[in-house]
């Protein structure tokens, strides 16, 4: 027993001296990144990823510092270039990255700007008020995440060059990132120019080792952004050069009515009033970590101001529209700027709906929801150093922010809702009516809430007859089908499925809810049909929660009146049921356009196979043709659903193991309400210009 004991013991020092050396961790084991090391180690710390959105925003990065000379009013002009060998180039007119000695490092300040991380002329010198870059690290960490990056700068006269390889300094022996390259510091001057004539070029190729394949650069995305910065920096231009392929585009980006203007090209439904601008200052003190003279960070108070500049309108529609920034940056996801505007807005509309009389003594207050609905609104705050949660700038994080803004909207807002202004009070009148309605039709809507649950839905003898409903009530499993004309009803509910796909026919094409008013829709059949059994309400009140069916599947012919009646469709879900869209539950089916039968040996009968277009079709009769293979002549080609049988449109179009369906976006839903609002619209002047200058394929036309 002894002895056992003894090799027992044994066995487990030799697994503790095993263990001790395979899980060793001593100081020998740590790594040290230096400089930009670390950003090519860990890039999404800096950038976000390395996808597509970390590409744009080493772009972002770059534009910003020269719109930070714009802002501190150096700088009228910015060229963006995207080029055909992959590279891109940001050209400004500002006064150019200094190219003397930084003393702490002896090297220029071209090199420590492109080269040392949380360097940088924003770190409460006198170079910047107000800047959107202010961690100093946007330009090293493009530099570092690049294969070659060339930086050219105008100052006092001269041309000064540097270029790096994946954030070293060096030079290369020919064009392009493959060049033969020399690492060696230092700024070299090529040329000479107009002392009057300044500003900063930065050429750079993304670094393919650390961007993934298929990351690239969204035009429509750097157009809008340009657009954007054109509205917050009033007078600067913006030109976006894409020189990537054969077909060079120009678009040039300039506005001079600021956020005002911006806030009119925002506004997605029609307006209720004009736009009201409201502007105020605060202050604030903060105490900061400041570079003394020995380079010594010392916790110092430093008093700040704050300028905020904020425009609204309002809209008949349902959803706000709000964008918010700091300095120019964007907040997509607020931050204490946007929590002093809903805070002080709320309180000061309630005041003056009291003042007023527009909401009587035995009325609820308003909500901020109520305030919201159908707000288009631009919050700009410009100060020094801002706090932001992280490098990607999305959330501001300075607290006195909350205060500053919330004392100037309390204050404007009032001193709007009492002018004496006739315009201005005509103005204020309508916007108050229009948020004690909501208030109203939200109220309303909450005492009628039970009559619009799937419960009382199903038990309610007023759904439409027409309506083939499912037995199952899963919700997770349940669709709705609504079916383009009644001649594929009998077709249509010989092919479902009846334990969960529910069948709704429409006759014709449904109103077109982009010109009729909400009356007009809900006094419309067939929109109320649509409306009354999914069973969650419209609008304001629509509740995704309360859904009937977990899918709404839009079925409808192949053809040009079939696309119609489609986008009329997505155009209602689109205005007074846009959740279903959000959360990705609105499909289209598809349908095919031809049935091949291919013709077996000794003239019997072959498999059948469905094409969905034309070009299809052509291609697989040319690979039989190829192939020694027959068919059936002619080739049947569908009309409509009710030119199927059952077991043609089930097996093609209605069964889950076969068919395909199409999720639709928010994006379709959205295109599709533009173009009803451009073509059916109540504005003529584009529907004009529209027609007299769309190249159109008569081929399209159902004429």
């Amino acid at each position: 027993m002894a002895a056992k004991n003894s090799k027992d013991a044994g066995d487990q020092l030799d697994l503790t001296a095993l263990g001790d050396a395979e899980d060793s961790y001593t100081a020998k084991d740590l790594a040290v990144l230096e400089g930009l090391d670390a950003v090519r180690k860990r890039p999404g710390m800096y950038i976000g990823s390395t996808d597509s959105r970390g590409l744009m925003h080493c772009l972002w990065e770059i534009i910003d510092n020269s719109v930070d000379e714009s802002l501190a009013g150096h700088c009228k002009k910015i060229e963006i270039n995207l080029e055909a060998d992959g590279s891109i180039e940001v050209h400004d007119d500002g006064r150019g990255i200094p190219v003397d000695k930084e003393p702490k490092t002896g090297l220029t300040g071209v090199e420590v700007v492109l080269t040392k991380l949380h360097a940088g002329g924003k770190f409460g010198g006198g170079s910047y008020a107000a800047s959107g870059g202010l961690h100093g690290v946007g330009a090293s960490v493009v530099n570092a995440l690049a294969e070659r990056l060339d930086a050219e700068v105008d100052r006092n006269g001269k041309i000064y060059w540097m270029s790096f390889k994946r954030g070293v300094a060096g030079i290369f022996d020919g064009e392009g990132p493959k060049a033969e390259f020399t690492p060696q510091s230092g700024l070299r001057t090529i040329g000479k120019v107009s002392a009057k004539v300044t500003g900063t070029r930065i050429k750079w190729w993304a670094d393919r080792q650390i961007f993934l394949k298929e990351a690239s650069l969204d035009i429509e995305e750097i157009y809008a952004r340009a657009r954007q910065t054109s509205f917050l920096v009033p007078g600067l231009t913006l030109i976006v050069n894409d020189n990537r392929t054969k077909a060079v585009t120009t678009q040039t980006f300039y506005h001079k009515g600021g956020i005002s203007e911006f806030c009119e090209f925002l506004q997605p439904d029609q307006p209720v009033g004009e736009v009201i601008r409201i502007y105020g200052t605060g202050h604030y003190q903060e105490t900061v970590p400041v570079l003394d003279d020995k380079g010594h960070m010392v916790s110092t108070e430093v008093e700040r101001d704050m300028e905020v500049d904020i425009a609204m309108k309002w809209g008949d529609g349902f959803d706000a529209t709000v964008h918010s920034f700091v300095n120019i940056i964007s907040t997509p996801k607020g931050g204490t700027h946007v929590q002093g505007f809903e805070r002080a807005i709320t309180k000061a509309f309630n005041e003056s709906l009291r003042s007023t009389g527009t909401l009587k003594k035995n009325e609820a207050d308003v909500i901020k929801d109520d305030i919201m609905e159908g707000l288009t609104a631009v919050i700009t705050v410009r100060m020094s150093e801002p706090q932001f949660e992280g490098q990607t700038k999305e959330v501001l994080g300075t607290a006195a922010a909350t205060r500053i803004v919330s004392a100037v909207v309390a204050d404007k807002m009032k001193e709007f809702f009492n002018t004496t202004r006739r315009i201005d009070k005509a103005n204020g009148r309508l916007i108050l009516e229009k948020v004690a309605a909501a208030s109203r039709t939200r109220i309303s809507a909450r005492t009628h809430k039970d009559l619009q649950r799937r419960k009382n839905a199903l038990e309610s003898s007023a759904l439409p007859t027409k309506l083939s409903d499912c037995r199952s009530e899963d919700v997770t499993r349940t669709e709705l089908l609504i079916v383009e004309g009644d001649s594929a009803l009998g077709t249509t509910k010989a092919a479902r499925n009846s334990e969960f796909q529910a069948i709704l026919p429409i006759r014709g094409k449904i109103l077109n809810v982009q010109k009729a008013s909400l009356s007009q829709m809900l006094d419309n059949s067939e929109c109320a049909s649509i409306i009354q059994v999914i069973g969650a309400g419209s609008g304001k009140s629509f509740e995704l929660a309360d859904a009937r069916y977990g899918r709404i599947i839009l079925m409808s012919d192949a053809d040009v009146d079939g696309a119609h009646i489609r986008c009329l469709l997505l155009t209602l879900l689109y205005r007074y049921m846009k959740p279903m869209i959000d959360d990705g539950r609105v499909f289209a089916a598809i349908p095919p356009l031809h049935r091949i039968e291919l013709m077996g040996s000794g003239g019997k009968k072959g498999e059948y196979i469905y094409t969905y277009s034309d070009d299809e079709m052509k291609k697989l009769t040319a690979e039989f043709k190829k192939a020694g293979k027959k068919w059936k002549e002619p080739i049947q080609r569908y009309k409509g659903l009710g030119e199927m049988d059952a077991d043609q449109l089930r097996e093609t179009t209605m069964d889950p193991a076969a068919r395909t369906l199409r999720r639709i976006t928010i994006k379709d839903a959205a295109a599709a309400e533009a173009m009803f609002e451009l073509l059916m619209g109540n504005d003529v002047a584009p529907r004009k210009e529209f027609i007299s200058t769309a190249e159109i394929d008569r081929d399209r036309i159902d004429a």
